[in-house]
C-alpha cells in the first residue's frame, strides 16, 4: 500500500454514528475509506486516508454530521499528517478488504 500524506480518524459510540461519520467523510473529500474497528464496548473508529487537506475536510464533515444527529455520541477524532511508516502495521488491522462478498 502506498504511503499517504495523512490519516483521519473519528471514534463514536455506536454503529449508526460511525456509519454517518464514514458517509459524510467519503462524500466531503477525496479520501479512501480504509475501514473501521470496534474498539471496545461499542466504541467504533472509522479510518480514512488521503492528502492532508482532504483528511482534514473529511474529519470536519464527519464530526459535523455526527454532532447534527440527535443524542450525538462523538468520542474522539484526529488527523495525523505524514504518519510514520510503522503505522501501516496498525492500519492493516483496520482494512475492510475481503470482508464483503464481491458484487457482480
Amino acid at each position: 500500500m502506498a504511503r499517504y500524506e495523512a490519516l483521519g480518524l473519528i471514534e463514536t459510540f455506536g454503529l449508526v454514528f460511525a456509519l454517518e461519520a464514514a458517509d459524510a467523510m467519503c462524500k466531503a473529500a477525496e479520501v479512501e475509506l480504509v475501514g473501521y474497528e470496534n474498539v471496545a464496548s461499542g466504541y467504533i473508529s472509522v479510518l480514512v486516508q488521503g492528502d492532508v487537506g482532504a483528511c482534514k475536510a473529511a474529519v470536519d464533515a464527519g464530526v459535523a454530521a455526527v454532532n447534527a444527529m440527535e443524542d450525538a455520541n462523538l468520542y474522539s477524532y484526529v488527523v495525523i499528517p505524514r504518519p510514520h511508516q510503522d503505522l501501516q502495521k496498525i492500519i492493516k488491522r483496520y482494512a475492510i478488504e475481503g470482508l464483503l462478498p464481491e458484487q457482480k
